[in-house]
């Protein structure tokens, strides 16, 4: 019998995240999951009245793919999905891989091209900008382990972050991205980080449900040379198969001019992918009561309660502060006191410390969340 937690998610996705209308033709995406769940997907798209379609798809065997593709091949593999992906109107993938590091030994230089042609192409510039678009994990025992749960508990916790209320979540969501609309300066202090930038006439934006599962951050972006100081992630972060550990960032006049990890080689090429790379697409700012510790799966690691993430790479079309790029790599910082405290300011003022908000935006803590 199908998981009745399970068939609230998928209800929620296609009616709320996705939004699908009669005649909406939907792309469902399956890597590494189960049958059951993109049944029930199709199941729930129907019974709107969209029109489902479906892709099963294997990391392992992308693995294989890419480890002697051609030039040639790639430019074809995004060619045929770009004419799929510009037919829909939305799109839902979940991602159930069973090994983070499975791409790790992929040639490089393959990797550096999948994302920058077929990545940008596909992805950043049809699925993103022109669809209805949601993705998920699914929860297996590779990614219990990585948040050092049981298989049982991990599920638990699991269908608790994906069915909260996110239309409360969104209510509250306005105040703070409201707020950002109004300033110009911000000033992040933490650990091994002292870092300014402008905001200023950049939109903001919430996001409830509807683009991510598990959801809950605010975003908007730096204006693109405003950029300075020094920032250094206490959260690991899996990008090309590989765990980037201790990431420090030195910026001047909003390009990224030092690049330091336990990989400087790694980290380095991936930032020189193309000009954009070294520059910030985003800031957001995390607030998922139900998401506590990093887990190495950026999906759930950006949401943490208390955390910010500061993002190398491509724009949102929705916070547009000019900046394109192949990459877009949402690198996670943690304010609350157990993982070293910080303090957020906008225009001088203090609006978060130690993860905790003040003022009117306290609405986002924990406790008015659950």
């Amino acid at each position: 019998m199908i998981d009745q937690r399970l068939i609230k998610l998928c209800k929620s996705l296609v009616s709320y995240s996705m939004n699908v209308q009669k005649g909406d033709k939907v792309l469902i995406e399956n890597f590494d999951c189960p049958d059951e769940l993109s049944t029930q997907l199709i199941k729930e798209v129907y019974a709107v009245g969209g029109i489902p379609y479906h892709i099963s798809r294997s990391i392992s065997v992308r693995r294989a793919l890419l480890q002697n593709a051609t030039k040639e091949q790639i430019a074809d593999m995004t060619r045929y999905d770009s004419l799929r992906m510009q037919d829909m109107d939305a799109y839902v993938a979940f991602r159930g891989s069973n090994n983070n590091s499975e791409l790790s030994d992929v040639n490089e230089d393959n990797m550096t091209l999948f994302q920058s042609t077929y990545s940008k192409q596909v992805h950043l510039d049809l699925r993103v900008a022109k669809t209805k678009w949601v993705i998920l994990r699914y929860p297996n025992g590779s990614m219990a382990q990585l948040a050092g749960k049981s298989t049982e508990q991990f599920e638990d916790f699991y269908f608790d972050v994906c069915n909260l209320d996110y239309a409360k979540m969104g209510k509250a969501m306005e105040v703070l991205q409201k707020r950002m609309k109004s300033v110009d300066n911000v000033h992040i202090v933490a650990k091994d980080t002292d870092i300014t930038f402008s905001i200023k006439d950049i939109p903001s934006n919430k996001c409830a449900g509807d683009r991510n599962v598990p959801d809950g951050e605010v975003y908007t972006a730096p204006v693109k040379t405003s950029v300075n100081g020094v920032i250094t992630y206490n959260t690991p972060s899996f990008l090309q198969g590989f765990k980037f550990e201790n990431v420090r960032l030195e910026f001047k006049d909003g390009k990224i001019i030092k690049a330091t990890a336990n990989d400087n080689d790694r980290i380095n090429k991936i930032l020189d992918t193309d000009e954009g790379a070294r520059y910030i697409g985003e800031f957001a700012m995390g607030v998922n009561p139900y998401i506590q510790n990093p887990m190495c799966d950026t999906l759930f690691d950006e949401k943490i309660a208390g955390s910010i993430h500061l993002t190398p790479g491509a724009c949102y079309e929705e916070a547009d502060n000019g900046n394109q790029s192949a990459v877009h790599w949402d690198l996670v910082q943690i304010h609350r006191p157990e993982y070293g405290g910080g303090e957020i300011y906008f225009d001088d003022e203090l609006v978060r410390k130690d993860g905790v908000f003040l003022g009117e935006l306290d609405v986002l803590n924990e406790d008015n969340l659950k």
